[in-house]
This record gives structure tokens, sequence and C-alpha cells, in this order.
């Protein structure tokens, strides 16, 4: 049986940013991190590459007054352990969301999601370990790709992809022409967890692990996944993109409008992939009242 423990840690300055108590709980290969804010209905926040919960700050201050708010760091990532042998694929991270979800007695849930929280959460959901009351999209998928991304084939090529995100760390947080509006300290508090070779290593699976091809490991589940959330078609869906992301361009917007067509949808023409770092207010406003 997975167990939990609250534990205190010092973030330095991004503590004034993010400040949130430190859930831990043991999954194969280590121990996850995660906070659980507030009481009321629950709402899962799931981040996806390149961030971690610190991502969803603003959303857990503004939905704990009236949610139960739980947003985990995935294996790898954020302020969870950093194994370096562990297989960080697609099957692994909804077993260890799984495994959280059971622990914390969480049976239904609103879900919102961005980049690899997409296939992890509703990987999950499709399931039928999870009753989605309310689904919100943010620059995501949970299909195979309609295309490959330019820095995804650049990162698959070994050992190209080692070298650039985990030896070099150029990641768009780093990269101050990607997000040149973000303020210094949020900066820091996103590649906080990220300093070394040792700490990037579940940014550069990630990259590793979006099937390309039909011979990839993932591929398979990736279009199971596909093939049953359909049984969401009528959830309540709220789609909010960012139409400069040159990961997850219209392409990938479009294959959630086929997949949801009932869904509210906002185009945010001037932000990328970090939509609620570049819209703030604007988006955390419409998801907050979206799950009221």
């Amino acid at each position: 049986m997975a167990t939990a423990q609250r534990t205190e840690i010092d973030l330095g300055p991004t503590q004034a940013l993010y400040p949130f108590a430190q859930q831990r709980i043991a999954v194969p290969g280590g121990t996850m991190s995660y906070v659980d804010e507030g009481s009321g209905p629950v709402v899962v926040l799931l981040h996806g590459n390149l961030t971690w919960s610190f991502y969803y700050r603003r959303l857990i201050l503004a939905l704990r007054e009236a949610h139960r708010v739980i947003a985990p760091d995935h294996l790898g990532c954020g302020l969870s352990d950093k194994p370096q042998g562990y297989l960080y694929q697609l099957a692994n991270h909804i077993k260890n969301l799984a495994l959280l979800l059971r622990q914390l007695g969480v049976a239904e849930a609103d879900l919102v999601v961005h980049d690899w929280g997409g296939p992890v959460g509703l990987g999950y959901a499709v399931r039928h370990e999870l009753r989605l009351r309310r689904l919100v999209v943010m620059n995501s998928l949970a299909f195979l790709p309609p295309r490959v991304p330019l820095p995804v084939a650049l990162g698959q090529v070994a050992p190209l992809g080692d070298l650039l995100s985990r030896r070099l760390g150029l990641t768009p947080y780093a990269a101050p022409w990607d997000t040149p509006t973000l303020p210094q300290d949020v900066r820091e508090g996103h590649l906080m967890p990220y300093r070394s070779h040792h700490d990037r290593i579940a940014l550069q699976r990630f990259v590793e692990d979006l099937p390309t091809h039909p011979s990839h490991p993932t591929w398979p589940l990736m279009e199971a996944i596909d093939r049953q959330i359909g049984q969401f078609r009528e959830t309540p869906a709220l789609i909010l993109w960012g139409g400069r992301d040159t990961f997850f361009d219209d392409s990938f917007l479009s294959g959630w409008m086929q997949r949801f067509p009932l869904a509210s949808a906002a185009r945010y023409d001037e932000a990328g992939h970090y939509l609620l770092e570049e819209a703030p207010g604007e988006v955390a406003s419409r998801i907050v009242r979206f799950l009221a």
C-alpha cells in the first residue's frame, strides 16, 4: 500500500510564489511530490514537460477556497524524485497517477491538463477508475500527434537530444526568446528543480516518449486512449489554446475540437505554449468560472 507523508521543503526565493506544503507518496522508482489544498469537489491539475506544479500556482490559490485541489509533480519532475534508471514512459506515469488518486480516495474529479498532462490524465480516466466531471485542456494532446514538432524531432535524435536538453539545459524557460516577458523570479521558479544534467532526465525522456511512428513503444497506448476518449464526448469541456505554440500548433487544437465538438474553446493569438504564464489573469479566471 502506498503511503503519503507531509514534508516541509525549503524552496528559497521560490517559496514566496509557491507557498504550499508538499506531500509525498511512494511509487515504483521513488517518491512523488504533490500539493493537496482546500476542500470540496476535487480538481486534479496535471502539468506536462518542462514544467511542474509550480505552473498551476495561481489556479491552486484561486480554486482552493471552494475545491480540493490536487497537483502532483510527475516522477522525475518538480520536487519529485528523479531516478536515473527509471522507465519514463506514459504507461508508468499513468500508473503513478492511479496510485496517488487511489491513495487519496479520489473517484470523481475535474481534470485540468497541459502538455503531457493530457495523455496521463485521460489515460487514467478512460480506464473507468475516475468519473470525469469536467475537463479543461490547454495546449496538450491525448491522441497520436498529427505532426511531429521540430523540437521533438531534434530531441529524439541521439545524442543530440541529450546534449540540448540535459547537458546544455536549453529548455524554453531557459531561452529568453521563447517567453521574453516572463519575470525573472517566475523563470527561476520554473527552472529551480532542473538545474543539473541529473535533474533534467525526465524532460528528455518525455521528448523521447512522444510516439512518432507505429513501432514506438508508446504508440499502441496513445492510440488506445484516443479510441476510448469518445466516452467523454458529452462531458463539459473547456479548451484554451496558445496560438504561438511551437510544440502544439493548431493541428492539435483541431484534433481536440474533432473529439470534443461540444466544448467551449478560446484561442489566444499572442500567447504560446505556457498559456497560464502568458495570459494568466484571463485564463485563470475563465477556468475558475468554468469549474464553479
